[in-house]
């Protein structure tokens, strides 16, 4: 599948369509359960919920396949679910349990699945850069034309480690995709005061020599036509590339309640953003369809159910066995060769 810079050639059908809104209900579903249960305290871990930004973690899930590799941030949820994930291995590593996907060592910041390509998250912003230009080196040396996707916010593009990888991915042609969900907040500060007005992230990504595009975040559709087309650009040998999609987070920034009451986002726009739901400006494209709507009603009850099973077996999991606490926490020697 293949899109121009702005998304506008590639033909998304109503299987498409479906799939996308399918693989956003779910990550809906799960976080907004996730906001359910958290003040039972029994997720003894920060959380940071995806909230109304779901539309590119769909569109990469989408996009790339199970050979290539997944890194991603403290808001990494999404990203997970949407690109192969065990729900009940993530729940369960929410909640600390030896079932969870990092044995119940990382909690929600750091979730990790080899199994699917997913090789982890990180609480430091910025800090799985590096991680995913060495995924793209060894790939780029491998000689395969598998994918390094690298999820960022807005924030990353202001650590030094950005610049440097950005510099070297250009410089070495690495096969190395950079995502950019773009909230327009670092934790409570807004874009004005941390950059330049009038700068677009994606321009200055360009300049560094990443091929960049930008769009609506918020648009699922436009996300898989940016995305789909930078990873078929990636596979054909054409370099790293970057898409900047516009987006919104719903939520505090860590944690499952609402903070708008401190006042740091206007209310005119967050009514503006929560007016632009993904889910439902996707759902309204096949409002029509009668057999889409009552498709996508019952993948939602079955959904729900399932996570509401996922808790339930979360809950009643063994936690880890305090004498293997530090199993894993360092590579021994004798797995390296000389």
């Amino acid at each position: 599948m293949s899109a121009g810079a702005q998304g506008e050639k590639m033909d998304i059908g109503r299987d498409v369509q479906l799939k996308l809104l399918e693989k956003m209900i779910f990550v809906r579903v799960v976080e907004e359960a996730i906001a359910a249960h958290y003040s039972a305290a029994e997720m003894r871990c920060p959380t940071h919920l995806s909230i109304g930004q779901e539309g590119p973690a769909a569109a990469a899930g989408l996009s790339l396949r199970s050979s290539d590799f997944v890194v991603s941030t403290h808001r990494g949820h999404a990203h997970y679910l949407a690109c192969g994930g065990d729900v009940k291995a993530m729940i369960a590593e929410l909640y600390g349990k030896e079932a969870g996907c990092a044995r119940g060592r990382g909690g929600s910041m750091h979730l990790v699945d080899c199994k699917v390509g997913f090789m982890g998250t990180t609480a430091i912003v910025g800090n799985s850069i590096p991680i995913g230009l060495g995924l793209a080196k060894s790939i780029q040396l491998n000689g395969s034309d598998a994918v390094a996707c690298v999820f960022i916010g807005d924030a990353a593009v202001e650590t030094g480690v950005f610049f440097e990888s950005a510099n070297f991915a250009a410089t070495a042609k690495l096969p190395v995709l950079f995502v950019c969900e773009n909230n327009g907040y670092s934790v409570y500060t807004s874009m004005r005061p941390r950059q330049p007005e009038g700068r677009r992230i994606s321009k200055m990504a360009e300049s560094i020599g990443l091929t960049s595009s930008c769009g609506d975040g918020n648009d699922a559709e436009m996300s898989l036509r940016l995305i789909s087309e930078a990873v078929n650009s990636i596979r054909q040998g054409r370099g790293p590339q970057f898409v900047e999609l516009q987006t919104y987070r719903w939520r505090e920034h860590c944690g499952p309640n609402y903070d708008d009451t401190l006042g740091y986002r206007p209310k005119s726009e967050v009514e503006h953003w929560l007016a632009r739901d993904p889910i439902r400006l996707l759902s309204d494209r096949l409002s029509s369809d009668a057999g889409s709507v009552e498709h996508l009603e019952q993948y939602r009850q079955r959904v729900t159910l399932y996570v509401s099973q996922a808790f339930e077996e979360a809950r009643a999991a063994p936690f880890p066995n305090g004498e293997e606490a530090y199993v894993d926490e360092y590579a021994r020697i004798s797995n390296f060769r000389a």
